[in-house]
């Protein structure tokens, strides 16, 4: 199941493991996140959709990830390099970009705190699937 050297098998294992890894991070810290983001509990309404899109932007995000650690290095892709190329595309792109737009936004360093914390353990989970499967 390649196609330009994707492993789409790894990538869809990627984005299931990583919408399930952010069901549990959230569900976990919920009351957390809802206060750093201001948002009131009674007016949450959590629609198909918006699962739906989660999981498109997953399968997007696991796809791209697939084709940076294919195109790094003349090495072959192990779990090692998964996991290190998923921790420097969230430095270098994430957990940059989510400050900055917290910044702006207003928001205090409690949400982006619990937001780069999920994209963290998404990166370094879908580098690490993606390692395992070999690309």
């Amino acid at each position: 199941m390649e196609f330009g050297g994707i492993n789409y098998l790894a990538v869809l294992v990627a984005a299931v493991a990583a919408f399930a890894a952010g069901a549990i991070y959230y569900g976990a810290l919920g009351k957390p996140w809802m206060k750093a983001a201001r948002i009131d509990p009674a007016d949450t309404r959590m629609s198909p959709t918006l699962f739906a899109i989660n999981f498109v932007c997953e399968l997007v995000m696991a796809w791209v990830l697939a084709g940076v650690i294919g195109h790094l290095g003349d090495g072959e892709v192990t779990v090692r390099n998964g996991v290190i190329s998923g921790a420097f595309v969230w430095l270098g792109f994430i957990a940059t970009a989510m400050t900055v737009n917290h910044r702006y936004q207003g928001f205090g360093w409690n949400l982006t705190l619990i937001d780069s914390g999920h994209w963290l353990i998404v990166a370094i989970l879908m580098g690490g699937i993606i390692g395992a499967f070999g690309v």
